[in-house]
């Protein structure tokens, strides 16, 4: 089958034009539904009251229903004098009984207020008579409407009290029940139809096996829907076969707003999605965008039925679901478009983008001391699942930026409303360790923002004042120790934990590490540079580059991986990767990871909070790194 993508690849807003054109896009009918269903739905109509809201005049006091102005005068010293009538008014009782000149009322809060009277005196500006129990002494005057709600001053039989087009909150059911609406038309939720596609996807809970992976799009699209008050379907993981795709296909279209596929094709035989989702009727109106991540995006129709060919990658799939999608099903569910905010930034480190293609480059935020804020690229490309789940927002790097320097004013859209405020921010090298140390100081209730970023990119960002703690694990090779000669003035260290680096490869070997070395068919997979592992990496090679040399992940975990999937013979890492992933371990070396900290944070709470459970050699976080090979010494 040949392949057919990209066969004209549009601009990002052309594309969202040509398909907007065609697809429907006004709200849905209405449906009426029962009130205790009804949060979270928007109002297809507006709602009017039928009562008077309250219904009746009434007390918003304990206290005794009178005429105004039969206190007038009255003080501590020379209270007014008022005959209690023979009538207790507690909530739900109809008054008989008029209050005339003269007399008073005992009256509970929410009681009706009885003919005659206009005010309320409440019980702690009365006294009872002590001359005689049928008199009561009010020692303050009152206004008329005093500690009164008059009848339909909330709402008014007739009054607009929500209009259509309002979600409806707890304030707003709220409401609802005080009018007595026991039932409300609402928008039908869009019905959408989710295919997950491809041979190579599996459900969670179902067997895991080598070239497989799980299915995080299916989840991650229907909880999207249902966030923007669609009605998901998720019709399973279609595998790769033109009939059942297309039953699947007809399937969905039979009960849907509109349809969502991701992924294609495991096969290299072209886009099946595309071919079948191409039969349809005006078919397929776009697909390609000049965009990244998110560039295979089909935008199609049946119809005015909208159908979208999501890409398979979990970062591309979410991030072009909000970009074309999100609008559409607001618009279908009769919410708002969304206002999104956005933040001044500086670009924290210097990013390479593609020629031709608008770039929507994922950040995090951090908040340097001089208030201006930077970000930094998340960095973990549209096959991520955590990308998107991370970032704070992201950057437009247009059609014609290649670089991106270091420093370069940005504006960042957020995706949420607001930037996160961190308790902790950490920036640098990542290590299983600090995980369990980010993990305890959750559990004390501080948010902790991780970005990995190496040790050199992380001292960096010590010195500009942008993070609390800077994790490093750096060898000088002329002391031959770690990290205090890479501190500079500004920062001071604080001591975390040791760790072993070693050469890791498949259990069945058993060559020294210089027979690894001098067999030109093993293969090496690497560390990224400006990692602390890659400056002991080069120092056990030396002049030698053997085949892999230039394969650069950014993890251990990623290296771990390499040799455990057989696309690499060895590698370095730490022996608590090593060893969760059962790899054999050939140790190195033990190396120091510390934490440079700014000396203006010295003193911040997390940073304090964190030297008192390093320091303390009994504590719950010290046993922790112990039994998971971080030892303090």
């Amino acid at each position: 089958m040949k392949q057919t993508q990209f066969l004209e690849v549009l601009d990002r807003d052309e594309a969202e034009r040509r398909w907007r054109s065609v697809v429907r896009g006004e709200r849905l009918g209405p449906e009426t539904i029962a009130l205790e269903a009804a949060l979270g739905r928007v109002l297809a109509e507006d709602v009017r009251a039928t009562v008077d809201v309250p219904g009746f005049d009434r007390s918003n006091m304990d206290g005794f229903a009178v005429r105004a102005e039969d206190t007038f005068g009255a003080t501590e010293e020379e209270p007014v004098r008022l005959r209690l009538n023979d009538e207790i008014l507690a909530t739900g009782i109809e008054p008989k009984v008029e209050v005339e000149a003269g007399t008073a009322t005992t009256i509970a809060t929410g009681g009706m207020l009885p003919r005659g009277a206009d005010a309320v005196a409440p019980i702690e500006i009365t006294d009872a008579d002590p001359e005689d129990a049928r008199f009561v002494l009010v020692r303050a005057p009152r206004v008329p409407g005093a500690a009164v709600s008059f009848a339909g001053t909330d709402m008014g039989r007739g009054e607009t009290v929500l209009f259509a087009g309002t979600r409806l909150t707890s304030r707003e059911t709220g409401v609802l029940a005080a009018i007595g609406c026991d039932r409300v038309a609402v928008v039908k939720r869009p019905r959408v139809a989710i295919l997950s596609t491809g041979d190579e996807i599996v459900q969670p809970g179902e067997e895991m096996r080598p070239g497989l992976v799980f299915d995080s799009n299916g989840r991650i699209l229907a909880d999207a829907v249902r966030e923007l008050g669609g009605d998901p379907s998720f019709h399973g993981a279609i595998r790769d076969d033109v009939d059942a795709l297309r039953k699947a296909l007809g399937r969905a279209l039979e009960t849907s707003d509109l349809v969502l596929l991701s992924g294609g094709t495991s096969k290299g035989e072209g886009d099946l999605n595309a071919t079948v989702v191409r039969e349809l009727e005006p078919g397929i109106l776009v697909h390609g965008v000049a965009l990244k991540p998110g560039k295979p995006i089909c935008l199609a129709a049946a119809g005015e039925k909208p159908v979208v060919i999501l890409p398979g990658f979990p970062t591309s799939a979410i991030f072009t679901f909000h970009e074309f999608v999100a609008g559409l099903l607001r618009d279908l569910a009769g919410l708002p478009r969304e206002a999104r905010e956005s933040r001044s930034a500086r670009l924290a480190i210097k990013t390479r983008s593609e020629r031709g293609r608008l770039e929507y480059l994922l950040v995090g935020l951090v908040e340097a001391e001089d208030g201006r804020l930077s970000a930094y690229p998340m960095g973990k490309g549209s096959g991520s699942v955590t990308s998107f789940s991370r970032a704070d927002g992201f950057v437009r790097l247009d059609r014609n930026t290649e670089l991106a320097l270091a420093g370069t004013p940005v504006e960042v859209t957020l995706i949420g409303r607001d930037v996160p405020v961190a308790d902790l921010v950490v920036i640098g090298s990542h290590c299983a360790g600090l995980d369990l140390i980010a993990s305890a100081l959750s559990r004390r209730g501080m948010r902790v923002k991780l970005l990995a970023v190496g040790s050199l990119g992380g001292l960096e960002a010590a010195k500009r004042g942008e993070c609390d703690l800077a994790p490093i694990h750096l060898l000088d090779p002329e002391t031959d120790r770690y990290n205090e000669s890479f501190l500079t003035p500004g920062l001071k260290l604080v001591r975390g934990y040791r760790r072993m680096q070693g050469v890791v490869t498949r259990a069945e070997e058993s060559r020294s590490i210089e027979a690894l070395l001098e067999d030109p068919s093993v293969r090496m997979v690497n560390r990224n540079r400006g990692a602390g592992t890659r400056i002991l990496i080069d120092r056990l090679l030396g002049d030698r580059r053997p085949p892999g040399y230039a394969y650069e992940p950014r993890s251990h975990y990623a290296v771990a991986a390499a040799v455990a999937q057989g696309r690499a013979d060895w590698g370095v890492t730490i022996e608590s990767v090593a060893r969760e992933a059962g790899l054999r371990f050939v140790a190195l070396r033990p190396e120091r990871y510390d934490f440079a900290v700014p000396e203006a944070r010295w003193e911040r709470p997390a940073v304090r909070l964190l030297r008192s459970l390093l320091e303390d050699a009994g504590s719950p976080l010290r046993a922790a790194l112990s039994r998971h090979g971080f030892p303090a010494d």
